[in-house]
């Protein structure tokens, strides 16, 4: 394909230079209307009325003057600037040398999903349902994944294992570029690891989602927004990295618009170690009882003591390639393909001893599990937007295809003999229409409905094979192995009505309608089941600005979380010998309901943003542990299986208290700390009539200090704790990590230099406690160790200020 394309580019930049000798140059200058500052970056394009398309663009310098060679003929001259009213200099002869003047833009007050707070660059842009982070100055994560992104987001925390949780709660829908995506993959945790995180702009946290949003997810949803360019010319960046443990990645995007077509890539290749560990050991109570309850016997108590040393290799490819062609100048249609291949080894290393009452060794194995996965993902999508000619007035339609493969394969080797073989293949197709239409109505309203379709079909392929006693061969475990199709189609239509009154009180009021269907087909047992539901989803988000810098914010949602594939899939899967996960089919969806009551204060150079939100939920899901009664014979002694499975309780109630403060005493240096406390409180019982009523309060904290030390070298550093938890059966330890990072730019700011180092002391673990009637447990994971990460990144016709606008650099909120 390069040797396509290049010859092409070539040409096409060939025969721009040939006729710019007969091009006449157009200059002037863009200012604030308001504050007389110029404005740099905004964007100037000139519309060909007689060829319907754009001939050509340019943007403003830092003093906001601009100057682009024009063919001669008439067009109409647009101007643009984020978050300022697009202005339009219609029929404009221009056949010589010429000076437009000056023209001055307003800001876009007719926006209402926006609060704006203060003009200038800044951390988070304040909306009307959401907050939107920038990232592209977080140097923690230069060389990095998605996964480690989102952990540096305020109300996000991500754990050890990579189950990303906003608020504490972790059911969260996450979302690329507003719509589902296979780039989330069907395993998000794994998918979002391999994601770069130099492929990502910014990220939407929506705690209070506006009708227009997807009702999954009781915790909320974040929506990773990609990076392109719409920058004349061609322009890009490429990022490589080495680190240790060993890794070694290559990530770049690449931008190039001419007229009315603008073609943008980006390409990653990662290669990455992740050595883990983990370690549990188990007290057995044998006290047996019978049906009735009555006592039978009481057996010594036994022990086991188990330890895993996990040694991971990670290799994906991923690619983006698309084509957004400007039909007209207000209608645009893009397509693109997405591609990603990743190839994983993991290679699990077990020791199990088990110990009589006196704690004296009864019997000791030796496993090795090696497992081999595959992920491969084709998605194709379609959008089209047209503007119409009211500012605001616009139609977006969407068409989005993918196909997901997940291939794994494992063995389990006892003492160096294989002794089990197990595969999972995975295979979901997926199809997302989606369209909306925004009407606005006076000068401050606006009407919005639309239409969105999901249709997931996933087959799971889950195969057991043991070694047959008799003919020393691989045979098919019957009662092991199972096959599940599963059918999941959401229809859903949304309509809401926003307004403002006066200059100060806005709202959003919406209404959504969603029809699922699920099916569930297993040919193994011969069971198929058919569930089918409606529900009605409001929401409500009001905002009222008692000045430019203060501001209080108050939104309600009505929210669902369906059961996954792997929740309701009745047959066991083994994650050891002795630990089994078992779906439940009898799963119901569970809804809540969302209050959240926001507060924001800028005072100087310190600015605070809070919020108290209040959750309750019905049918809530929660996992719980318990013994089976089944013992299985590891090297002569019987050990007891013990399974885990999910249940709907009764109810669950959720509420905290956040806030966020940014601090700037100086250009040079920017604090920002976030605190979430948060009480969870569960009412219900386990199968057996058991109680598992709790009441739990945890809290996490993070703080993040950016300074620019002499040399103009940047250093940042991240500290994060997240408190202790506990439930019925569970009690987790706090946790506490650092990160710290170091960059600075080179080649006269077209390249920079970064070093990072993730979980500087080597302290994100995961250390808990289970209790039961039947068994005690303390466990100690370790996903990964600390890495450490050089990389370096090079900028072509793409300024680095360009690149990081509206990030960390001066505090505050964002702006653009």
């Amino acid at each position: 394909m390069n040797k396509i394309l290049l010859p092409l580019l070539f040409t096409i930049l060939s025969f721009a230079s040939i006729q710019a000798q007969k091009d006449v140059t157009i200059t002037g200058k863009v200012i604030d209307k308001t504050t007389g500052q110029p404005l740099e970056y905004a964007t100037v394009a000139f519309f060909n009325k007689a060829e319907n398309r754009i001939e050509t663009g340019g943007i403003t310098t830092e003093s906001g003057d601009f100057s682009i060679p024009v063919p001669p003929g008439t067009y109409d001259i647009s101007i643009e600037f984020i978050s300022f009213v697009k202005q339009t200099i219609p029929n404009q002869s221009l056949l010589k040398d010429k000076n437009i003047g000056t023209i001055n833009l307003e800001a876009d007050t007719e926006s209402l999903n926006e609060i704006e707070i203060i003009a200038e660059k800044t951390t988070v842009q304040i909306k009307l349902d959401k907050k939107v982070y920038t990232v592209g100055s977080d140097l923690t994560v230069s060389g990095g994944n998605v996964s480690d992104v989102l952990d540096n987001i305020p109300s996000v925390s991500v754990d050890v294992e990579g189950n990303v949780a906003l608020r504490g709660n972790e059911n969260v829908r996450i979302l690329i570029n507003g719509k589902p995506s296979g780039l989330v993959g069907i395993n998000s945790t794994d998918a979002l690891r391999q994601l770069p995180a130099e492929s990502i702009e910014r990220v939407e946290v929506i705690t209070s989602p506006s009708a227009r949003y997807d009702a999954e997810g009781s915790g909320g949803i974040l929506n990773i927004i990609l990076k392109r360019s719409k920058l004349q010319g061609l322009n890009g960046a490429v990022t490589t990295n080495v680190g240790w443990p060993k890794s070694a990645g290559i990530s770049g995007n690449i931008n190039y618009r001419t007229g009315d077509l603008n073609i943008f890539n980006t390409t990653s290749y990662d290669y990455r170690e992740v050595p883990g560990n983990s370690s549990s050991y188990t007290q057995f109570f044998n006290e047996e009882y019978d049906d009735d309850g009555n006592f039978i016997s009481n057996d010594p108590d036994t022990y086991s003591d188990e330890t895993n040393d996990y040694d991971r290799v990670r290799k994906g490819l991923s690619t983006n390639l698309g084509i957004e062609w400007y039909v007209t100048d207000s209608a645009s249609l893009t397509g693109s393909v997405s591609y990603r291949n990743s190839d994983n080894e993991s290679n699990s290393t077990n020791t199990l001893i088990y110990l009589d009452e006196n704690k004296q060794v009864l019997s000791q194995s030796n496993r090795f599990d090696p497992e081999e996965e595959t992920d491969e993902l084709i998605q194709y999508a379609l959008n089209f937007n047209k503007d119409f000619d009211t500012n605001g007035h616009k139609l977006t339609m969407d068409f989005q295809y993918e196909d997901n493969k997940e291939d794994e394969y494992s063995e389990i080797l006892l003492e160096g003999i294989n002794t089990e073989k197990a595969s999972t293949l995975e295979d979901q197709t997926r199809i997302l229409l989606q369209a909306d239409y925004v009407l606005p109505i006076g000068e401050s309203s606006q009407f919005e409905f639309g239409y969105r379709g999901n249709f997931n079909d996933q087959d799971t392929d889950y195969t057991i094979e043991t070694i047959d006693e008799d003919t020393d061969e691989f045979v098919v475990n019957t009662n092991l192995s199972n096959f599940l199709n599963y059918r999941e189609y959401i229809n859903a239509a949304y309509s809401q009505y926003g307004s403002k009154i006066g200059s100060k009180f806005s709202y959003l009021l919406g209404l959504r309608l969603e029809n699922t269907r699920i099916t569930v087909d297993q040919p193994t047992s011969g069971d198929y089941s058919k569930n089918d539901y409606t529900g009605l989803f409001p929401t409500v988000n009001l905002s009222y600005e008692l000045s430019e810098v203060e501001n209080f914010t108050l939104g309600y949602s009505r929210r669902i979380q369906r059961p996954r594939s792997y929740f309701i899939n009745p047959f066991p899967s083994r994650t050891s010998v002795t630990t089994i996960f078992q779906g439940n089919p009898n799963l119901a969806p569970s809804y809540s309901g969302l209050f959240d009551l926001g507060y924001y204060k800028k005072y100087g150079k310190v600015a605070l943003n809070t919020s108290a939100y209040y959750q309750h939920a019905t049918d809530a899901f929660s996992f719980i542990s318990f013994d089976t009664g089944i013992k299985v014979d590891v090297n002569g002694q019987e050990i007891s299986v013990i399974q885990r499975t999910p249940i709907n309780l009764a109810e669950e109630n959720r509420y905290g208290f956040e806030f966020t403060v940014t601090y700037n005493p100086i250009r040079k240096w920017n604090i920002n700390a976030n605190f979430n406390i948060f009480q969870q409180s569960i009412k219900g019982t386990d199968p057996i009539g058991a109680s598992l009523d709790s009441d739990n309060m945890s809290w996490f904290a993070r703080i993040n200090n950016k300074y620019t030390l002499p040399g103009e070298i940047e250093w940042q550093t991240s500290l994060n704790y997240r408190g202790p938890s506990e439930d019925a059966q569970n009690k987790r330890e706090g946790n506490f990590s650092a990160n710290m990072a170091f960059s600075r730019d080179i080649l006269n700011e077209n390249a920079s230099l970064g070093l990072n180092i993730n979980d500087l002391f080597n302290t994100r673990k995961r250390i808990m406690e289970t209790n039961t009637s039947t068994y005690m447990s303390t466990s100690e994971f370790q996903w990964r160790q600390r890495s450490i990460n050089l990389s370096f990144t090079y900028r072509f016709n793409q300024q680095k200020k360009r690149q990081q606008r509206g990030s960390y650099e001066d505090g505050g909120e964002y702006e653009g």
